[in-house]
């Protein structure tokens, strides 16, 4: 899998945190040419301090047209990964019409306006390329006071497979990862009450949350030649929380 990616274009957005800073520093490790863009400009400006050959780009997603000019202005990529995300927990009975739009600005809209530009780019070029978009278990199953956000992700699933089937006659391949609770800085902290974790790790078979790696290696696998004939699917990581 390491061979595929050396030299190839690989854009991330959320790139610089989280699965996404993970995501970008292993496929730099594997010799592919990274690019991270997000709205966190000093979490850019210190991955770029680590990684002087990663190149970074600052944006704010729910700008269509500024997004539209930057990912245009980077040029054409091998793969891209719609990792930007936002997840605003509200109970149903107080969910708010600006969280909503929120979540489907960032979460829906933006991957759908940054796939655009970069899958043109692709069938332009000729290029067999891979799409990957982060969803969630909450795509697939309701979780208490995440109306937005389960309404967001499940829109991700939809719009990938419509994105597969549009895109697979020019050898562009979309996919989803649905991850359940995964151990980033911020996941350690949201999920460090047993009040809060009882409950969700009782549900996962395995008895315990992911890492960002065990995602990581995912999405890597889903963007190289080892998927090349995987087009259209959610792929839960999630421990089998979705069978039980």
């Amino acid at each position: 899998m390491d061979k595929w990616f050396k030299g190839k274009r690989i854009l991330v957005t959320g790139g610089c945190q989280g699965i996404g800073q993970g995501l970008v520093t292993e496929l730099w490790k594997q010799g592919a040419n990274v690019v991270a863009i997000s709205n966190q400009p000093e979490n850019l400006k210190k991955l770029k301090q680590q990684y002087p050959c990663i190149d970074v780009a600052t944006v704010d997603l729910r700008n269509w047209e500024q997004t539209r000019e930057i990912v245009d202005s980077l040029g054409a990529f091998d793969g891209l990964v719609n990792n930007a995300g936002v997840a605003i927990i509200e109970p149903f009975l107080e969910a708010t019409p600006g969280s909503f739009d929120d979540s489907i600005s960032i979460n829906v809209k933006a991957v759908m306006n940054v796939s655009q530009i970069v899958a043109k780019k692709m069938i332009e070029n000729k290029i067999n390329g891979a799409i990957v978009n982060v969803s969630s278990q909450a795509s697939k199953a309701a979780l208490k006071d995440h109306l937005v956000y389960c309404a967001s992700k499940a829109a991700v699933d939809s719009i990938t497979r419509v994105m597969a089937l549009e895109l697979g006659p020019f050898g562009i391949r979309v996919n989803t990862v649905n991850p359940t609770a995964i151990m980033t800085e911020m996941g350690h902290k949201i999920w460090a009450e047993p009040s809060k974790s009882e409950t969700m790790l009782s549900k996962i078979p395995l008895g315990r949350f992911g890492e960002v790696h065990e995602v990581v290696n995912v999405i890597m696998f889903l963007l190289s030649n080892g998927a090349s004939m995987i087009s259209g699917v959610q792929l839960p990581v999630d421990g089998g929380f979705l069978a039980t």
